[in-house]
């Protein structure tokens, strides 16, 4: 990346410009037409600016209704990093409009530019709430393991993002799709357990959980370290996705996505084609 799209340093933006910028992104939403990158618009955006961008839009979409329901881990595997161009994790907010159920097909013609990512998806017994929070305390925390495929899209054009842009972007979300038979975490090695990503029958991706910052666990310890300073705790019953196990796959109409994950199982996302079915 260039130093313009790497910035993160930096004097804050306004706050009224903030309010600006996450009205560009919803609207990119509802038009599903991507805009250019925000640092190109304002190259001394910075992290700072974008979480409070993104949570311009979560505030606006609790105000239509929707309810968040958990949060996301972006950008924590190596190979993410690198297919991004970024060098960092970053977090998003699940909302409940973004969960599908898994084989109903969904509507592709409704994103962008949609991509899938296999992940181990946690559900949590117990509140997590940093600083301080370890992998052992994530571990007690957690009620239990699903596989998961996490549709990611972007309203920044041509995923020219850098991370003050998918920040901003709600980490790139898009929706998410859960497997349907829960594993107790005593259950499964996390760090060493596999994945296979496929589309329409066909192997694309291969990972390991171990790919996700040393561990799926280590992520999720990162996300409530995170939040914890920001007054934000992990909530019992949420969701929290912890990363990708391998590269993003782009995905279109009709495309059927499957993810399986060694000791959890199988979970399947269809897109329906054109919309027609969905």
């Amino acid at each position: 990346m260039g130093e313009s799209r790497d910035r993160v340093n930096g004097p804050d933006i306004a706050a009224p410009d903030r309010a600006e910028l996450a009205q560009l992104l919803l609207a990119a939403y509802a038009s599903r037409v991507p805009i250019v990158p925000l640092i190109e618009q304002h190259p001394g955006l910075t992290v700072a600016d974008s979480y409070a961008i993104q949570q311009h839009q979560v505030g606006a979409w609790e105000a239509a209704g929707a309810s968040i329901r958990g949060h996301k881990v972006g950008l924590s595997s190596f190979v993410m990093q690198r297919q991004m161009g970024v060098d960092q994790p970053d977090y998003g907010h699940l909302l409940d409009t973004m969960f599908f159920p898994e084989h109903q097909p969904i509507a592709a013609a409704g994103y962008l530019q949609p991509r899938v990512e296999p992940e181990v998806a946690f559900v949590l017994r117990t509140s997590l709430s940093g600083p301080g929070v370890t992998a052992a305390d994530a571990a007690a925390a957690v009620d239990f393991v699903l596989p998961a495929l996490e549709i990611i899209d972007s309203r920044i054009a041509d995923w020219r993002i850098s991370i003050v842009d998918t920040i901003a972007d709600n980490a790139s979300s898009g929706g998410v799709v859960l497997g349907s038979k829960p594993t107790r975490l005593d259950r499964v090695d996390l760090q060493l357990a596999g994945c296979l990503l496929g589309v329409n029958g066909r192997i694309v991706e291969t990972g390991a959980g171990g790919a996700v910052l040393g561990s799926p666990l280590n992520s999720l310890a990162w996300l409530a370290n995170t939040l914890g300073p920001l007054g934000v705790s992990l909530e019992a019953g949420h969701v929290v996705l912890p990363g990708s196990m391998t590269r993003a796959i782009p995905i279109r109409p009709g495309d059927v996505a499957t993810a399986t994950v060694a000791g959890l199982g199988t979970v399947t996302a269809v897109f329906a084609d054109d919309g027609k079915d969905a």
